[in-house]
């Protein structure tokens, strides 16, 4: 049996998962991370991505919108602007946010606008990924 460790993720409206789990995969700013109990002693920004959560031998994914993984001795906590699970993700939604964020780039205004254009996208095709992965 594997050893586990604590796993918390909070966002700025709730608490969206604690619990022990086996392992924890996240996209860091330098490339995707696997953490495991006694992984070494780090803090590290997080980028748009997915969070893959091994518990009891099964992996369970969700959508994170960045934020920063913290993990010492036997914890790990990771503070995202946003989580959810596939279930919680409206697709439609995220299709149309996807849509307006392409218009607004191919408009190519000012350097600002077209950076949260940037990251909208990131956002929408990322909440969308977490979904059609669990389809399949």
């Amino acid at each position: 049996m594997a050893s586990k460790f604590h796993l918390e993720i909070v966002t700025p409206d709730r608490v969206f998962y604690d619990g022990e789990v086996e392992m924890a995969v996240v996209r860091t700013s330098e490339g995707d991370l696997g953490i495991l109990d006694e992984h070494i002693s780090m803090v590290s920004p997080l980028k748009i991505g997915k969070i893959k959560i091994k518990k009891d031998g099964s992996f369970k994914e969700a959508a994170i919108a960045g934020g920063f993984v913290k993990v010492v001795q036997g914890s790990t906590t990771i503070i995202a602007d946003a989580a959810e699970w596939p279930e919680e993700i409206d697709v439609q939604r995220a299709k149309e946010a996807k849509e307006r964020a392409e218009k607004r780039l191919v408009a190519g205004r000012e350097a600002y606008d077209t950076l949260r254009a940037e990251i909208a996208l990131k956002k929408a095709t990322n909440r969308i990924e977490v979904v059609e992965s669990r389809r399949k």
